[in-house]
């Protein structure tokens, strides 16, 4: 299992971007703790993630998913860092 961090910028306003969530809520276990922001603990690769969210997404929105690992730095509660820690020792 591997962390990725899902970026992203929608950019389409009124635009319901529920079944984007749901598909990334499909992925693994999930937190969300910024606005533009998911982990996900999942077995698939980068490109897996975005075959499965890509079909929810808009031309002109945005979107990064990046490998989540040590060294890793920022300002979060510490649920969100209990959360990625207890991940990052069951992968390590």
């Amino acid at each position: 299992m591997t962390i990725y961090s899902i970026n992203y910028d929608l950019k389409k306003p009124g635009h319901d971007y529920d079944g984007l969530y749901e598909a990334i809520k499909g992925c693994g276990a999930w937190w969300h703790y910024l606005e533009s922001t998911w982990l996900v603990d999942t077995a698939l690769t980068a490109d897996g993630i975005w075959e499965r969210v890509k079909s929810h997404v808009d031309g002109n929105d945005r979107m990064l998913i990046v490998v989540v690992s040590n060294p890793k730095s920022g300002w979060l509660p510490t649920a969100a860092w209990d959360w990625i820690n207890a991940r990052l020792r069951v992968a390590a």
